[in-house]
């Protein structure tokens, strides 16, 4: 049986943010390219449109398999937002999951593994 953190591992690094249910890409990639960033530590951040969040979570194994579970806190065009979130692999490199803004939105997204050499923004 894996450890949690090498679970958290395979989540590790910097995903583009592709698509997301609830807003198009004219939002999505308003001020940088939309991102997930993820350290072995299970911490993080995350931007789409004018939402930038830091985030903390685990691999954890529930009945409908394995994922990445995380809360957050941040900004939401410069107010103050928290919420949850999950990612799953959908591939080695494609995440699916879910974003959900305490008391407001939630959205699926699918992310891209970025290439080696590539960060956020």
């Amino acid at each position: 049986m894996q450890q949690p953190e090498e679970e958290s591992m395979k989540y590790e690094g910097t995903w583009h943010i592709t698509e997301m249910e609830m807003w198009g890409d004219e939002y999505l990639h308003m001020e940088v390219q939309a991102y997930i960033q993820i350290r072995r530590d299970g911490g993080g951040a995350f931007q789409f449109g004018l939402v930038s969040r830091e985030l903390d979570g685990d691999a954890v194994q529930p009945a409908t398999g394995d994922r990445f579970e995380f809360t957050w806190e941040g900004n939401d065009e410069n107010d103050e937002a928290s919420g949850s979130g999950w990612l799953a692999m959908e591939s080695k490199n494609t995440l699916e999951g879910m974003i959900k803004i305490h008391h407001g939105d939630s959205s699926t997204l699918t992310a891209e593994r970025a290439p080696k050499g590539k960060s956020r923004g």
